[in-house]
């Protein structure tokens, strides 16, 4: 038996395992024992990371639409029509008409050309990915403030945290070996504070938990600042010598007093003084978040306040502290690094800024203004501005929000072409849907959510005729007359390697099985695990002012309730792959809501009975589960299941910075179904 080296296909977390191989089929799954970060250990989903691959629903020939089926095609019809479509609405609508759409499941090599086929083959910046919906906030907030929108420190660097601030993140269930670190740093005599609207397992585990009212966020940070500074204990010589702003910070959250804003988010202001006082007092204090900050339509204002107390506390560049946003797919740290974003190229250069470097590079002339984001290019296919479309890898009809109206978008346009390595809600409405790899059957790079770049690589074949996604995009770029001389994905390695200063020193021959984190400019940088030690890459650190604004919308009479959305331990985004493996499946085989026993009680409702729950934009229909770990006035849906999408509820009002839209925050009735 074979035993491969690779990185895990789900969350951010980036941990080593082995994939185990016999007469060409994958097996089985083993943790890496000298894996840096997982260190010898996986979550369920990542012991259980191969059963997918040779389930009998996967793809294997490309399919065209012939009125209302899809039937097989060979990839020459199918490339070629493909070409064809795009080109004739290129020559008949203009650049703009057109759009991509990337996979934070697939690997940087294959997001790179993506990436390069919007702008090169296709000339639009109408290019983006899951990213603007989890993590967009990240990159406009602390890119704001420190000049990177990326966490700061490595995983292993929580470990000697002497205080952790947990928000948003459920961080047992959803990137448990990151958990790993953060109660080895409580075990060892550090203070572990979670502040979240649900009680989940972490929060039972910490030192301290409060609720939060979801949407007051910006409230309570600033209360958290205004002790700081109002109790002397801001890092002077840290504010002084490495940031600006911080006076207009000082005079906005002068009005967050903690008895002021008791009354928006019910955090008891004695509460709130001894949170401030135990962070701020700290050697080495960490903040850790994930969607449950960035997923509201004040996301970017969240970031900025959570890096705002790292500024006046001094909490950065060194081990145990820093702020680490936990990225939800394995690869979305990688899709924003290659530019898979409609403002930036790859490395974070600005398309306004970097584009005649690329033209250099590429041969040609490239578009001039930024594109639309993932949620404004629905809309403007709704509209009928965008016309056609390629999307790679991802499944909007279950993850975007508003679902209904992403349906009417994806049939609006004139032309969809997918890939995938299943059939899909996204790919049933597509007019040529293309078979590709999945991890296990290709090589490339993933880069993990502390910027770790490491090498995912080939085990077995892919099934049937289904080619690597690189490999694809290589083929349409040739056909719009693209010069593509790649032989391998390492070569694809090599050109990012080229134009990304970040990666500069990254070649598949120097990761190994550790990984290299970026930045690595040359070949002989051994990588940077913690970012900022010395200085920020704009010069000095930016504090920045934000005012609370409540949320876009408040539960009424009408919609008494508020809807959280968010995920599963044993399910990953919109399950196509985690609902094909029989354990997980059966542990979780469906949609559930969480609700308080005694809203329960109030409506009728018992444990396991079926309810529907409505918004202003559609229903869903699901079991209950009641809990003590939901307050009253909430409920919380995971959003992995298509028969009871928790998105045909949500709204797609978005954050005005980032254009995240405000998943986290819906206004619900819910009903027994047999009243």
């Amino acid at each position: 038996m074979e035993k491969i080296h690779t990185t895990c296909v789900y969350c951010g977390c980036g941990c080593g395992l082995f994939l185990h191989v016999e007469d060409g089929q994958v097996v089985g799954v083993s943790p890496s024992p000298s894996h840096p970060m997982s260190r010898g250990r996986l979550c369920i989903k990542g012991w259980l990371a191969h059963e997918f691959l040779r389930h009998p629903d996967r793809l294997r020939t490309p399919l065209i639409r012939e009125g209302d089926r899809l039937r097989k095609a060979t990839w020459k019809e199918a490339l070629n029509l493909t070409h064809q479509r795009l080109s004739d609405l290129l020559d008949s609508h203009g650049p703009d008409s057109l759009a991509v759409l990337t996979s934070a499941k697939g690997t940087n090599e294959e997001n790179y050309l993506w990436m390069k086929f919007a702008r090169a083959a296709l000339g639009t910046n109408n290019v983006d990915h899951a990213a603007r919906l989890c993590h967009a906030p990240t990159l406009a907030g602390l890119g704001q403030a420190f000049g990177s929108g990326s966490m700061t420190n490595s995983i292993e660097s929580l470990g000697q945290a002497d205080v952790i601030l947990v928000t948003g993140s459920n961080t047992t269930e959803q990137h448990p070996l990151v958990a790993s670190y953060i109660l080895e740093a409580q075990a060892r005599g550090g203070t572990l504070m979670v502040l979240d609207p649900r009680r989940t397992q972490l929060a039972g585990l910490a030192d301290i938990y409060v609720p939060t009212l979801p949407g007051s966020d910006v409230a309570w940070i600033n209360a958290i600042l205004n002790v700081i500074i109002a109790e002397g204990l801001v890092d002077r010589e840290f504010v002084d010598a490495r940031t600006e702003g911080f006076e207009q910070v000082r005079e906005v959250v002068s009005r967050y007093t903690p008895e002021a804003v008791q009354e928006i988010c019910g955090i008891p202001a004695q509460r709130l003084r001894e949170i401030a006082r135990i962070y701020a007092e700290a050697e080495r204090s960490a903040i850790v978040y994930a969607m449950g900050i960035t997923q509201h339509v004040t996301g970017t204002d969240n970031v900025q306040a959570l890096a705002n107390l790292a500024l006046a506390t001094g909490n950065l560049g060194r081990p145990g502290t820093g702020i680490c946003p936990l990225r939800g797919h394995q690869n979305v740290q990688g899709a924003c690094d290659m530019g898979a974003l409609p403002d930036f190229y790859c490395g974070y250069q600005r398309v306004l800024l970097a584009r005649e470097k690329f033209e250099k590079a590429w041969g040609l002339s490239l578009p001039e203004k930024p594109g639309l984001t993932a949620v404004e290019l629905m809309a403007a296919a709704r509209e009928g501005r965008i016309r056609g479309m390629v999307i790679s890898g991802e499944n909007p009809m279950v993850s975007y929000p508003d679902r209904e109206r992403i349906k009417e978008a994806l049939e609006a346009l004139e032309f969809l072409v997918a890939t995938d390595i299943f059939p899909t809600e996204t790919t049933a409405l597509a007019d040529v849907v293309l078979p590709v790899a999945s991890f296990a059957e290709k090589d490339g790079t993933f880069t993990s959510t502390e910027r770790r770049v490491q090498r995912v690589r080939k085990a077995t074949d892919p099934p049937g005729e289904a080619l690597t996604e690189w490999q694809v995009t290589a083929e349409l770029l040739s056909r719009f007359g693209i010069e593509t001389c790649y032989q391998s994905a390492s070569e694809v390695m090599e050109e990012i390697a080229a134009l990304a200063p970040q990666y500069g020193g990254i070649s598949y021959d120097r990761l190994g099985i550790e990984g290299l984190h970026w930045p690595c400019p040359d070949v002989n940088h051994p990588g940077t695990p913690i970012l900022h030690g010395q200085a920020f890459s704009i010069g000095r650190g930016r504090f920045r002012a934000v005012d609370y604004r409540p949320p876009h919308e408040a539960p009424d009479q009408e919609y008494p309730f508020l809807l959280s959305t968010g995920r599963s331990l044993y399910h990953f985004h919109t399950g196509t792959m985690t609902r094909r493996v029989p354990l997980l499946d059966r542990e979780v085989p469906g949609p559930s809501v969480e609700i308080n026993p005694a809203d329960a009680r109030n409506l009728g409702i018992r444990e396991a009975n079926r309810v529907t729950l409505e918004s202003r934009r559609g229903r869903v229909s699901a079991r209950a589960h009641l809990t003590e770990g939901i307050p009253p006035g909430m409920l919380f849906m995971a959003f992995h299941f298509q028969e009871a999408p928790a998105n045909q509820l949500t709204a797609s009002a978005l954050d005005p910075l980032s254009k995240m839209p405000g998943l986290k925050i819906s206004a619900v009735r819910i009903r027994r179904d047999d009243q």
